[in-house]
């Protein structure tokens, strides 16, 4: 029986993570439990399990009364004629230890014996699901789809299951029960019914995690991902960096024929993701962060944390992207409220020419403007069969497309 019951937790220790020396405290204590509850108290009760064996005994510490018409609480005391009875050697005034046989426990108090150890495997269980997915917080995990709650949807992640509510959910994506998915993991609490584990499709910090994943570069650290904006379902603007001036950062996220974009593509259900170089130049900053349009002017305020831009004519609206969304993105990505006009309607908006930074020209201390022809146009990530061509026409002079 004994020989049994190490190997069943020797089987929960391997099947559920469980610790041993957890489970044989728990057999402990439950003894001890059920002493008490068939005898009404338990504080001179000890319980111990060999922890090689399985073996148990549970013994209770009595004090030695001389007399037997003495003895005021069997629980607490014996007669000296009965301890001597288990050591010759016993004497009044002194402690001995006399075993509690577990037969003697009632079947109430050894089915409450029972709930405790369940309830402490339970509890530990909850406690080894919670540390393995607290620690994967803030990072991408593959899950299944299992079921739709309301507008919400339970995502199975194997020992546990995940929320994906509304809110963190890509109105454009649909998924399919069993169907397996990536996911974000925003927060883990530990509750009494288990880990909640609340996840997200939206967060721009999905897109980075799965850059990290595909691309040995950022994953060793020769390119960063220096930025990132998003716009779930519709796209993605990532400026990289690289460490080494032999590496192309945005070479090496693209991938040969384009393969570890596209992989991250697929994932993401057809989300256009532009990659552009980082510089520590606002000026450069800006100007890759508006790709594909071509640059004439850019004039950048780094203590205003604003920039003027100018573009050709025939440029303006490719600049302000489908609904504003280029330049929106654009300026979630350096961080400047970008504010952009075409040639002709610079040529009457102050801030736009360059004579109205003629003091700094002379001074040599005006850095951050640059004129079309003084720069390769960046790599872009969405050349070719990539790029939207589509754009719309702006519908007014107003083409302010700072982040609300």
């Amino acid at each position: 029986m004994n020989k049994e019951l190490v190997e069943a937790l020797d089987m929960l220790e391997s099947e559920k993570e469980i610790s041993k020396e957890t489970l044989f405290l728990a057999i402990e204590d439950s003894l001890l439990i059920a002493c008490k509850n068939h005898f009404g108290k338990a504080d001179n009760v000890k319980a111990e399990v060999d922890r090689e064996t399985g073996d148990f005994h549970v013994y209770a510490e009595k004090e030695i009364v001389e007399d037997p018409d003495d003895v005021l609480d069997k629980i607490e005391q014996i007669s000296l004629a009965d301890a001597r009875e288990l050591d010759k050697k016993a004497k009044a005034g002194g402690k001995i230890k006399v075993e509690i046989q577990s037969k003697e426990f009632g079947r109430i108090a050894i089915q409450i014996a029972k709930n405790v150890i369940l309830q402490k495997i339970r509890e530990e269980e909850r406690n080894v699901i919670f540390n393995q997915f607290n620690e994967k917080e803030k990072q991408v995990v593959t899950g299944i789809v299992q079921r739709f709650v309301g507008d919400n949807i339970s995502i199975n992640l194997g020992r546990a299951d995940a929320l994906l509510s509304r809110s963190e959910q890509v109105p454009s994506e649909h998924f399919r029960p069993n169907e397996r998915i990536k996911v974000y993991i925003l927060e883990v609490k530990n509750t009494n019914k288990g880990p909640r584990i609340l996840v997200s499709r939206t967060h721009p910090e999905l897109v980075k995690k799965l850059f990290e994943s595909e691309v040995s570069e950022i994953a060793d650290g020769t390119v960063e991902i220096k930025s990132i904006a998003r716009e779930p379902g519709s796209r993605t603007k990532m400026a990289v960096w690289s460490n080494n001036p032999n590496v192309d950062p945005v070479g090496a996220c693209v991938g040969m024929n384009g393969t570890r974009v596209n992989s991250i593509v697929d994932e993401l259900k057809g989300e256009k993701i532009d990659i552009v170089c980082w510089d520590d130049n606002p000026g450069v900053l800006i100007q890759n962060a508006l790709s594909p349009a071509k640059i004439v002017a850019v004039f950048a305020d780094p203590d205003e944390k604003t920039a003027k831009v100018v573009v050709p004519d025939y440029q303006l609206s490719l600049a302000i992207g489908k609904e504003g969304q280029n330049a929106r993105l654009a300026a979630r990505l350096t961080g400047y409220k970008i504010d952009i006009k075409s040639e002709t309607q610079a040529k009457d908006a102050p801030g736009f020419r360059y004579e109205d930074y003629a003091d700094e020209y002379e001074d040599g201390e005006y850095e951050y403007e640059y004129e079309e022809g003084e720069y390769e146009e960046g790599e872009y990530a969405e050349e070719g069969e990539y790029v939207e061509e589509e754009y719309v026409e702006a519908e007014a002079l107003d083409t302010d497309t700072s982040e609300e």
